[in-house]
């Protein structure tokens, strides 16, 4: 006698919906529902469950947890032969300046210019948005859409692309399968990533055309290709990372908009900041606007794990612009000088609003590439690292460049009362910043004396040397993934990072 099969959960609630059929009508309507609404949450659990991930290895994880430590921030030291300012310009010239602190091993290396590897996919960025950002609304359309007329870095859909290449010849986590998510990619349908979860949803007559606007969204966008892998020397982006990527801009784009109108800014991106264009209100709801399609785009791609790391983003999100707005844990009673405490509350802030969307878009671009657990961790201690010190760099360059060069106000932390790296460096050169801090440089005076006493310090060398480390961890952890031009390329994204100067 042949062995019977056990059923899975869907199985189960299958014969149970079909039990529930049977009987009356008062009793079929509710409990039918529950047992689809179940059979589809079965569906994805199971999916997730049955991906039994390869073992870590011993000495790969042993480093990932070494690359997690904190660094004692508080103590870090500049060398004398590090500038302030980086006088670099150029790409190449930035990777060759920058490659001359991780040293001699990493300038035998071939240089990989990213945009090289995955520009064709960048170059389809700004025109897929618009499409995922339509709406039935023209001034909607106007306002959600107007950063991206502007010329953005895309560095987080390109380090999300770049990831996407690099961990596709990794080795692949066994026996996990989802609806977009399979060993076969000839076998997936990417369509379904355009497609509405449920019907459901189709409330009314608006929402009904607004969910067939993001079916079609890109059906007549990348180059006729929208649910075709790219591949380039062996290394593959699927269309699942393209989207991951999309979304990744959005959720960056829709913090910009409630950060501008949160901090009164005037530029942004070489524009007017687009309260002063179209008003509070407006920039509020295109930014809450931007995180719905986000969101849905996010469910679309049917990924219990990703949808789950990608939401945890808008939290830490929020949470980072409350430990900004109160700047300092200790702010009622000023210290001597910042201690390692501050220097971790002002770091954790930092990792919240900047770092966590770049380490969980690396994470999860790594996931949708089926790794298994150390190439998902070494993808996330990479973006990590690399979120903190591309904001530490950030926060030296407020000090460092005009406003021109940097796209928008430089001296713009001091003004919102901010403590950032180069003035707790400093302040713990000059004690008399410490009441400045206190009362957020509010006093009379208080901006242009802080500006002048961080100048008069090593804060800008010594925050340059902090980021410095964040960078080298990064190149540590990549060194996990194995060896390939997105390998390099993304070696070289980190390496610019000291010496970007917008």
């Amino acid at each position: 006698m042949a062995e019977k099969i056990r059923k899975g959960p869907l199985a189960q609630l299958g014969a149970m919906a079909r039990e529930f059929v049977r009987r009356g009508p008062a009793e079929t309507r509710p409990l039918g529902k529950f047992a689809v609404g179940s059979a589809k949450v079965a569906h994805l659990l199971e999916s997730a469950a049955t991906g039994v991930r390869a073992p870590l290895p011993g000495p790969q994880f042993h480093a990932i947890a070494q690359l997690k430590r904190p660094i004692s921030a508080s103590t870090v030291q500049a060398p004398e032969d590090l500038p302030a300012k980086a006088a670099t310009r150029s790409w190449s010239s930035a990777v060759d300046s920058a490659s001359e602190v991780v040293g001699s091993d990493q300038q035998s290396k071939r240089l990989v210019d990213p945009k090289e590897l995955v520009g064709s996919e960048l170059s389809f960025i700004t025109d897929n948005l618009a499409r995922l950002l339509e709406s039935g609304h023209p001034m909607l359309n106007t306002v959600s859409q107007y950063y991206f007329s502007a010329s953005g870095k895309h560095i987080r859909p390109l380090l999300v692309m770049l990831m996407a290449q690099a961990t596709s010849i990794a080795t692949k986590r066994q026996g996990r399968t989802s609806m977009l998510v399979d060993s076969d990619v000839d076998q997936i349908d990417y369509s379904l990533m355009d497609r509405s979860v449920s019907q459901n949803i189709h409330s009314d007559s608006e929402s009904q055309r607004i969910n067939q606007l993001i079916e079609n969204a890109t059906k007549n966008g990348h180059g006729g290709r929208p649910y075709a892998p790219h591949v380039k020397e062996g290394l593959t982006i699927l269309p699942t990372h393209r989207r991951l990527a999309e979304i990744t801009e959005m959720i960056h784009t829709s913090s910009l908009l409630h950060d501008d109108v949160i901090d009164h800014a005037e530029t942004r991106r070489g524009l007017p900041a687009i309260q002063k264009t179209f008003g509070n209100r407006m920039a509020i709801f295109a930014g809450d606007f931007m995180l719905a399609r986000a969101s849905m785009a996010l469910a679309r791609l049917r990924d219990p794990e990703v949808i789950e790391i990608m939401a945890s983003v808008l939290s830490d999100l929020v949470d980072g612009e409350f430990k900004q707005l109160k700047n300092l844990e200790d702010e009622g009673a000023p210290m001597a000088q910042p201690d390692e405490s501050a220097f971790g509350y002002y770091l954790e802030k930092t990792y919240l609003k900047t770092g966590s969307l770049i380490a969980k878009s690396c994470r999860s671009s790594a996931i949708l590439s089926n790794s298994t657990d150390d190439i998902v961790e070494a993808a996330y201690v990479y973006g990590r690292n690399l979120g903190i010190a591309f904001q530490l760099i950030d926060d030296l360059l407020d000090f460092t460049v005009s406003s021109a060069e940097f796209g928008k106000p430089v001296g713009a932390d001091l003004k919102l009362g901010l403590a950032t790296a180069p003035v707790l460096y400093a302040w713990q050169e000059h004690s008399q910043l410490g009441p400045l801090v206190a009362r957020k440089f509010a006093g009379g005076g208080d901006v242009a004396t802080a500006w002048d006493l961080v100048h008069a310090s090593q804060g800008l060398q010594r925050t340059k040397q902090l980021a410095r480390q964040y960078m080298e961890r990064a190149i540590e952890a990549l060194a996990i993934l194995p060896a390939s031009s997105a390998r390099d390329a993304l070696e070289q994204v980190t390496l610019s990072v000291l010496t970007r100067t917008k």
